[in-house]
């Protein structure tokens, strides 16, 4: 299959990100060959070894920029003077926020990190406990203030994305509650969680 006509190098790039990452969500990786996501961008999968070496780099390539956009978007979000409490509102809603739209990538963020070999393990895993270290640094900073009333940061905040990573699994746009609704409650029920009761906005269930 030649090249796709009037394409050029960064368009195949993003192609080849997009139908590899949809179809590793659809199949897994281990069902997904190269020739699959040759076939799907719609180029000779020799091709695809001109941008990835081996479908082990295009994983680790899929959920590197997954969980780095992820640290970019949460900085542009994350504001210095925020409370404990005002932080980890404000992260309830951003992690809800930017992950429902991205089923795909959650999925392969998650369910595909036993298929990483040790080098890209490592990789992935540095950026995931940057990230974690992020909920676990507000959770932190709210016990030394007296502000929440849990007795270990680290599990709290496992927990809590535990609990986060959830909604990917059952929220459907169709529903009966807004989106917004959802992220409200759940930030009223994760501040309940690490022992806050100041401040709580109330949440009612009817749209």
């Amino acid at each position: 299959m030649a090249r796709l006509a009037g394409s050029d190098g960064k368009v195949t790039a993003e192609a080849i990100v997009m139908h590899s990452r949809a179809l590793i969500a659809k199949h897994g990786y281990a069902a997904v060959s190269m020739r699959m996501i040759a076939e799907a961008v719609g180029v000779q999968a020799g091709a695809l070894y001109q941008y990835h070496a081996t479908k082990q780099q295009l994983l680790v390539c899929l959920m590197r920029t997954h969980m780095q956009e992820l640290l970019e978007a949460w900085k542009s979000e994350a504001v210095a003077s925020d409370s404990p409490i005002d932080a980890l509102d404000r992260f309830v809603h951003f992690h809800i926020r930017y992950n429902i739209i991205r089923p795909d990538e959650i999925f392969i963020a998650y369910m595909e990190l036993r298929s990483l070999e040790p080098e890209g393990f490592d990789l992935i895993e540095k950026l995931r406990k940057e990230y974690e270290g992020v909920l676990k640094t507000i959770i932190s900073n709210g016990i030394k203030l007296g502000k929440f009333n849990c007795q270990d940061a680290h599990v709290a905040a496992m927990a809590i994305l535990a609990m986060l990573i959830g909604v990917n699994t059952w929220y459907r746009s169709s529903g009966r509650l807004l989106q917004s609704k959802i992220e409200d409650m759940y930030a009223k029920m994760i501040l309940q969680s690490v022992g806050c009761t100041e401040n709580i906005k109330n949440v009612e269930l009817e749209r």
